[in-house]
């Protein structure tokens, strides 16, 4: 049972490409009412893209990245010398504040975890968290800038 979630300070940072961002945010939106969910890739440090994955809980409230698209682009990334870094999911009426659900179902401290909240439709929010103990510490998303088009 879970009596309460920490989020402690951090001053990691990860850089993460524009499109990425974006793409994220036009997933959630896509897939509101219910949660999206997806992958998240790149290099340590820099996301360079998010990939769409099924919600096998097809849920508002609740996300499963399909075991199987996740296994199929661990193999397509480590081809390309890259990693899954993290995951993404959104809350389409709360904030972008990991739920004690998302902290019960976390368990790789080395994983990102982003949340993209639509709580304020026109304003979406965009918040990464890495789990440290049995907490969430936030870490710094910063958008890659002169990227070419």
């Amino acid at each position: 049972m879970i009596e309460r979630l920490v989020i402690e300070t951090s001053g990691e940072s990860i850089e993460i490409h524009p499109d990425a961002l974006a793409a994220m945010v036009d997933h959630a939106r896509q897939d509101a009412p219910f949660e999206c969910c997806g992958l998240l890739l790149g290099v340590p440090g820099q996301i360079d893209e998010c990939v769409r994955t099924r919600n096998l809980r097809a849920s508002e409230r609740a996300y499963l990245i399909d075991p199987a698209e996740h296994l199929a682009v661990m193999k397509r990334v480590r081809a390309e010398g890259r990693a899954v870094l993290g995951a993404y999911h959104s809350h389409p009426r709360s904030p972008a504040v990991p739920s004690p659900t998302d902290l019960a179902e976390a368990h790789y401290e080395e994983f990102l975890y982003v949340i993209v909240s639509l709580a304020d439709p026109p304003a979406p929010d965009v918040r990464a968290y890495r789990l440290s103990g049995r907490n969430f510490v936030p870490v710094t998303l910063v958008p890659l800038r002169n990227v070419p088009p």
